[in-house]
């Protein structure tokens, strides 16, 4: 691992807790982001973390030419404000990974159980990085060739409802995707984005200038509409209620025992009940399996299924248990994910 900050002490407080774990070690530091690219070249890391504001070069600059130089994971250190939300965001459009909280305390009140989530997203970072750019998974050539080629290019049932569920690289996987759509979309989306509570709102609103769509934070009891896109708040849940004909959002406190605030999961199997036949629900790019049960959720009410492909997937983690439960109906790479989704005009 390479740190790139340029607090001499920020750098040594954070080595020391990478240090102390035995699957991590850091190779180098750099107070700056040149410097980064100097040792980048010489040390090869697995994963780079990256501090924003540095002198002689800025951290989304160096991301910028990291990215055009080797395939590195990137992991943000950034400040949990809505300032900080705005300039973590123009870093992920530059290239980054993934972002953490710069005060390890926001991961957790339990210094132990913090650094322990730091070093473990380090670990899953690196790991899941490097495994989505080497050859596809024989599970998932089989569900590939075996089955989705038959259906990838098959006539679109037009649903009702839209769920989108993502990860790691899933800001820029949304933005890919919903930039394409129109603005005469026929009917509402649930976005549901693993993000702090301080993020979804600068998401919301980046979003929603960038498309033609209506893109917005969800909000405790209000109506879908069509050609609305409804993100899930970070550090709370997003279920559906009510009926076909009158659906609408539920936004309640998530329980500590929960892993994801949003969760994936809950927002899918909350639809299945109401209007899981005429769902279509996709996965994006994103560590873990979050999304695998209200898929199978979905489908067992006759709902449709689609998952992002290995090839432009950010971390092939959440696509490929869609892939590997044999729950896709539909496995495409990130374009004709927006692509079709428009079709269904």
């Amino acid at each position: 691992m390479l740190i790139v900050d340029d607090s001499s002490f920020f750098r040594k407080r954070l080595a020391e807790i990478i240090d102390a774990d035995p699957r991590l070690e850091v190779v180098a530091t750099a107070n700056n982001g040149e410097e980064a690219l100097k040792q980048l070249q010489i040390h090869k890391p697995d994963v780079v973390t990256m501090d924003l504001e540095m002198p002689v070069m800025d951290g989304i600059t160096a991301v910028r030419k990291i990215k055009s130089l080797r395939a590195t994971p990137v992991l943000m250190l950034s400040t949990w404000t809505t300032e900080g939300a705005k300039t973590t965001l123009d870093a992920l459009e530059a290239g980054a990974t993934d972002f953490l909280p710069k005060r390890f305390e926001d991961l957790s009140s339990d210094r132990s159980e913090a650094q322990r989530k730091l070093c473990q997203r380090v670990y899953q970072l690196a790991n899941g990085f490097h495994a989505s750019l080497q050859t596809p998974l024989q599970q998932d050539i089989v569900t590939q060739t075996a089955t989705a080629p038959a259906r990838n290019n098959a006539p679109i049932n037009k649903p009702d409802l839209v769920l989108i569920g993502t990860s790691t690289g899933g800001p820029v996987a949304l933005q890919k995707v919903l930039t394409v759509l129109p603005a005469s979309f026929p009917c509402p989306i649930l976005l549901v984005q693993h993000m702090p509570a301080s993020f979804t709102p600068s998401f919301a609103e980046r979003l929603d200038a960038q498309c033609q769509i209506h893109v917005k934070q969800a909000v405790n009891g209000e109506s879908l509409q069509a050609g609305t896109a409804y993100l899930a708040p970070g550090g709370q849940q997003m279920l559906l209620k009510g009926r076909p004909q009158r659906l609408y959002l539920s936004i309640e406190d998530g329980h500590d025992a929960q892993t994801y605030k949003p969760c994936v999961d809950l927002t899918f199997n909350s639809v299945a009940p109401i209007c899981g036949d005429k769902t279509l629900a996709i996965i994006l790019t994103g560590m873990g399996s979050d999304g695998k049960e209200g898929c199978q959720s979905i489908k067992n009410k006759g709902g449709e299924i689609w998952a992002q492909d290995q090839a432009t997937s950010t971390i092939y983690g959440m696509p490929m248990a869609i892939a590997k439960a044999g729950l896709a109906d539909k496995i495409l790479d990130l374009t004709s994910i927006g692509r079709q989704l428009g079709e269904l005009l």
